[in-house]
């Protein structure tokens, strides 16, 4: 008979997990007060934990504030989990293609724990650009890739990405309500493209289109963003639509999607 998994756990191995998934979204830096409330543990604990992986540069201490926050390690780790993703090897030569034909600033964006994470990047070399977004987490009902995500998903699958009640909103062209947000996914599935105008970030806009493998799920989002007075609504539908959905077509071709 199988073995139940569950009966492997080592508990302490698992609280130091804990502890370090409480670094997410707006929570930069926490103290051990902070954690021991949000992980109903004693203080002592917390603090036993917080030395084990800092020990380890998988946290480090703030010396202003005494808070802490994620170490240098845990980007190590991501960097190397991401080297060995086979969408970034496939994805690289497309989105430099893409950037230097563009002159704008390229991402690849895959959907992680219920947010956006950008995990490849080519920054433009103008002046005045949208800088990378490599290894941050972003909302999905605000970012062209993250409307992407849900404007594919079954209604199970999108029944937790959108809770009664209004969503986060990130600036004044944020779509907060359902209704709203339900019916633009619908008009994004069918378009096969999206667009952020100005919905997560003043004055930038971009324009995504999915990455799908060889089951035909979306596995990730290619993106053009800038400058609203450079990325204007025409330059989206005369250049920048056609460019990342033919980006991601090429990258949907190399992972078997046919």
């Amino acid at each position: 008979m199988e073995r139940d998994r569950s009966s492997y756990h080592i508990k302490t191995v698992s609280r130091a997990i804990d502890v370090l998934e409480q670094f997410h979204g707006d929570y930069a830096e926490l103290g051990v007060t902070a954690l021991s409330k949000s992980l109903s543990l004693g203080k002592n604990n917390v603090f036993r934990l917080l030395a084990t992986l800092a020990s380890r540069d998988y946290v480090e201490q703030n010396p202003e504030t005494g808070s802490y926050r994620l170490g240098l390690k845990n980007f190590e780790l991501g960097q190397t989990m991401v080297r060995q993703m086979g969408l970034l090897r496939q994805a690289r030569p497309v989105i430099e293609s893409m950037a230097a034909r563009s002159n704008e600033t390229t991402d690849l964006a895959v959907l992680k724990g219920g947010h956006i994470l950008y995990v490849d990047a080519v920054e433009t070399d103008l002046p005045v650009r949208v800088f990378s977004r490599l290894g941050l987490w972003f909302p999905v009902h605000c970012t062209a890739a993250g409307k992407l995500h849900l404007a594919f998903m079954s209604a199970d699958e999108l029944t937790p990405f959108l809770p009664p009640g209004q969503l986060q909103r990130c600036t004044a062209n944020t779509v907060i309500e359902l209704k709203k947000l339900r019916r633009q996914l619908r008009q994004i599935a069918v378009k096969g493209y999206a667009v952020d105008d100005e919905e997560q970030d003043v004055g930038v806009r971009c324009v995504s289109a999915p990455i799908r493998d060889f089951t035909k799920k979306v596995v990730g989002a290619v993106s053009i963003a800038g400058p609203v007075n450079r990325i204007t609504k025409a330059r989206i539908t005369r250049e920048l639509i056609p460019l990342v959905q033919g980006g991601a077509a090429e990258i949907s071709c190399r992972l078997g999607y046919r």
